[in-house]
This record gives structure tokens, sequence and C-alpha cells, in this order.
């Protein structure tokens, strides 16, 4: 069972449940997505525990407590402890590389359509690479999809 499947608790025999049954497919490449942005093989410059924490606060933006503490899990699996604090909204870390990091997945979170190629810029001007900004677009995409699929399923699950 998927991390989707698992959070929405579709009873059986529901609609709900018939409905992701039939969408098996989607499920599978949602986790398959979820796995390639919270746990590939070469982290590049955002490690896994760094990932899991953006997660986690970005999950926390949406008001989706249970995505949240998935992630927290997978932030306690990392074991990098420097990470921890970021799964929470509003706090901050002196480090400007990963300061600059949170400010821009919070702005991809609450205020998508405010960003712009000057926020590239300083991500870029704090030593974030290309190829970590492409990670970081990924994964503020997938959260913010899999909050919406969840909502989306649970407002189905509780249809009659």
């Amino acid at each position: 069972m998927n991390i989707i499947e698992t959070l929405v608790s579709a009873k059986p025999g529901s609609a709900l449940a018939n409905a992701m049954e039939k969408r098996a497919e989607i499920l599978r490449l949602s986790q398959a997505a979820h796995d390639a942005v919270l746990l590939p093989r070469d982290p590049g410059g955002l490690s896994h525990g760094l990932r899991a924490a953006l997660a986690a606060r970005m999950a926390r933006h949406n008001g989706n407590e249970a995505l949240a503490a998935h992630y927290d899990t997978l932030v306690d699996r990392a074991g990098e402890p420097d990470t921890v604090l970021l799964a929470t909204p509003g706090t901050n870390v002196s480090d400007p590389r990963t300061a600059e990091i949170v400010r821009h997945a919070d702005m991809l979170t609450v205020a998508p359509r405010e960003a712009t190629r000057g926020n590239i810029e300083a991500l870029r001007e704090v030593g974030v690479t290309d190829a970590d900004i492409v990670r970081l677009s990924e994964l503020a995409a997938f959260v913010n999809y899999q909050v919406r699929v969840i909502a989306g399923m649970t407002l189905i699950g509780g249809m009659k």
C-alpha cells in the first residue's frame, strides 16, 4: 500500500476504494515519484533528511498533519538532526544556503505565482546548483500534488 492509500484509508467496498482500485496505476506512479523525489540514490546537494524536512514543512503549510508525520518519519530515519527543526513552518536557520532553500520551498508552497527569475538567482548566489534547483522544484511540485490528491480522495471518501 502506498502513502496516498494509507493516508486516505478508504473503506473496502466504498466508492472511494473502487475509484482508487480503478486508478491503481496512477497511485503506483505517485509512489514511484515519492521514492524518486524523497529517496533518490544520488540526492545531490539536497540530502534525504533535508528533502524530508522540507516535505514535512510543505505538508504543514497545507494543513495536512498526517502527511507531515509521514515525512517526519523519513527525517528521523535519515539521521540528520540538523534538519528536524526545518520541518516546522516559521523556523529559521542561520546557514545562508539552507535558509534560502527553505525560503524558496516555502514560497513554492504558499505563493508559487510569486516565483521569479530573481528567486532562482538568489539560490545560485548561495551556492545552490542548477541541478539542485530542479530537485527542489520537483520536491515542491510533488508534495503539493500529493496534498491535493489526498484532499480530493478524502473528500470523495466522505461522500455518500
